[in-house]
């Protein structure tokens, strides 16, 4: 039996397509879901901004489950890239929930809470295909593959070909670009040229580390002498 927090999210996606993440949908999915006002503002203390923020996160959820569920090991690594955003977003079901969740989270006030939530789920994916990395990579592999995913989700939505094919077909467009453009940074990386002129810089990136711990979920920073 869902608890109770699932129960308002259950009754509020009914609501969401007509009126999106608004007070009006988290009343009435309060209400649906006979839940006292007050206990609902507890665990929705923004009401539907909260709600939307978790219909994200049981997203990702969904995600790790068919991920975990899935052998990945005869796959590319660049696949295994492309099955997990795949995943991702056939796990929300209700694209027009995921529409509202996008026009909710592109007002300023909410921007923050939107560049998180994608942030996550590029984390979640890097996390569950096994990235060992904790140095400025940490950073650039979650960044690029934040804008993979959200230009593929910006696609989706549009998108009215069979099965999504339409969509398949431009998330591995945009894998192919960043493999490309690693293939790129590889090759200067062995130009002399180009490494004695970003010494510097590549110095002070190797003092860049991923949070852990306590600040796991703020922005890394230098380790302690």
């Amino acid at each position: 039996m869902p608890d109770i927090a699932d129960r308002i999210l259950d009754a509020a996606l009914t609501h969401v397509p007509f009126d999106g993440w608004s007070e009006v949908s988290f009343r009435a999915a309060v209400a649906d879901a006979g839940v006292d006002p007050v206990v609902a503002r507890g665990l929705y203390p923004r009401g539907a901004v909260d709600l939307a923020v978790a219909y994200h996160k049981r997203g990702d959820a969904d995600m790790l489950r068919r991920i975990a569920a899935t052998d990945l090991a005869e796959m590319r690594f660049r696949d295994r890239v492309g099955f997990a955003v795949r995943a991702r977003i056939e796990a929300a079901e209700d694209r027009e929930a995921v529409r509202r969740g996008t026009t909710l989270f592109a007002l300023p006030p909410y921007a923050p809470d939107g560049a998180r939530l994608i942030w996550g789920t590029a984390d979640a994916i890097w996390t569950a295909l096994g990235d060992t990395s904790r140095d400025f990579n940490w950073y650039t592999k979650r960044a690029t593959l934040s804008a993979v995913y959200s230009s593929t989700v910006l696609y989706w939505l549009g998108d009215d070909s069979l099965e999504h094919e339409a969509t398949w077909a431009f998330l591995d467009r945009r894998i192919e670009d960043v493999m490309r453009f690693e293939k790129v940074k590889g090759q200067l990386r062995e130009n002399r040229l180009f490494g004695a002129l970003t010494a510097g810089p590549a110095k002070i990136l190797e003092r860049v580390r991923a949070p852990s711990g306590s600040d796991a979920d703020l922005p890394g920073g230098t380790p302690s002498r």
